[in-house]
């Protein structure tokens, strides 16, 4: 075995054990087990705060072949809780790259385990479910009697993803403004950061706004304090039945400024209009979720990441409007108002893994209520 590996084991709720090698930082860690079907931009996937608690299995059978480099954070750090992968790559052959993965990994204190059956592990959750699931490294290779009782212990202090608040933990503390320059922009955008995404922040930068990020909890007049001509709601993790406060915010300025809304965003805004929110039974994870745009019936290959959703029967009232749907599962996708000036989505337009589909919306939403 190479050395910089060593014995682990991964252990599901419901009963399941895998041995295999493990890597990053050799400790013991658990969360919500998800299975990402994306190939490619496992850095972009790693540092996407709506992975919070969760131990990510991917579907791509080798995983870091290229490395971590300096440009494809899309955030301040890592939030996941493991990292599983049908094989890792000890080394990194790219001209960008600055970091083997697992080096990456025991920075940032997250543990890894590889040589395990991935297929079989998506396999699991498709059909049982998403599940709390740990990681930890084993001294005894093969006591399948001990290993089942030491993944037992550890998983007693892992909490559920349904009920979980995370937004609070992953939001900036303060105010700040994104990438400032000294060409002074005509109009601000404000940021709500649930965990955002820096790609959000880029595309409005590119629009040639000042883009100011807030705090989850920033009070509504403080938002308007800025003299904003919109505002965005961003992506992030945990439930969103469990952020009432900002949902009691993002109520208050509906109708008062046009609002982009996704992901967590979008669930929250959905909270705001009086609909409620479930918990979906494995989510969406991938970069190859298909849905409708239903008033163009445009096809659109999409990335996503969240494990809850909208309830459709919610959204039927006056002036809102059901936009997209999951061609998977018919879960809403999307739904928008004229009136109210909004376009939400549950996808990420702003994340572009190969498929650009679903960027248009940045450019719907700036010239059909920024300009």
């Amino acid at each position: 075995m190479n050395d910089s590996l060593w014995n682990s084991a991964l252990y599901l709720e419901k009963g399941h054990l895998f041995e295999g090698n493990g890597f990053g930082a050799k400790l013991s860690s658990g969360g919500e087990i998800i299975f990402n079907t994306g190939m490619s931009g496992y850095q972009e996937i790693f540092t996407d705060p709506s992975y919070s608690r969760q131990v990510l299995v991917m579907g791509y059978p080798h995983i870091g072949n290229t490395g971590i480099n300096e440009e494809d954070w899309e955030s301040r750090g890592l939030f996941l809780s493991g990292l599983v992968t049908r094989e890792v790559s000890l080394n990194a052959s790219s001209w960008r790259s600055r970091l083997t993965l697992p080096e990456y990994l025991a920075n940032h204190h997250i543990p890894g385990i590889s040589d395990v059956d991935t297929r079989e592990i998506t396999r699991i959750i498709r059909d049982e479910g998403a599940q709390r699931a740990v990681i930890f490294p084993v001294e005894n290779p093969g006591s399948t009697k001990e290993l089942l009782a030491s993944g037992k212990t550890l998983l007693e202090k892992v909490e559920p993803m349904e009920g979980l608040e995370l937004v609070s933990q992953v939001s900036c503390k303060k105010p700040y403004e994104f990438e400032p320059s000294e060409k002074a922009e005509p109009c601000s955008v404000v940021v709500y950061d649930f965990g955002v995404k820096h790609n959000i922040l880029r595309h409005f930068k590119k629009h040639g706004f000042r883009v100011w990020v807030v705090p989850y909890n920033t009070p509504a007049e403080e938002v308007l304090a800025y003299s904003p001509v919109g505002l965005v709601l961003s992506n992030g993790p945990g439930d969103p039945a469990k952020v009432p406060q900002s949902a009691g915010e993002i109520q208050r300025l509906v109708g008062k400024l046009p609002i982009l809304a996704i992901c967590m965003g979008h669930q929250l805004l959905a909270r705001a209009l009086g609909a409620n929110t479930y918990k979906l039974k494995f989510g969406h994870h991938g970069i190859n979720h298909p849905v409708i745009d239903k008033g163009s019936k445009r096809i659109l290959i999409t990335s996503q990441n969240h494990g809850f959703a909208v309830h459709e029967k919610d959204l039927i009232q006056e002036d809102v409007v059901v936009s997209h749907m999951s061609l998977n599962d018919h879960t809403v996708e999307g739904f928008c108002s004229e009136k109210m000036r909004f376009i939400s989505v549950q996808f990420h337009p702003e994340a572009a893994p190969g498929p650009t589909d679903a960027s248009y919306l940045f450019d719907s939403f700036v010239r059909g209520f920024l300009q």
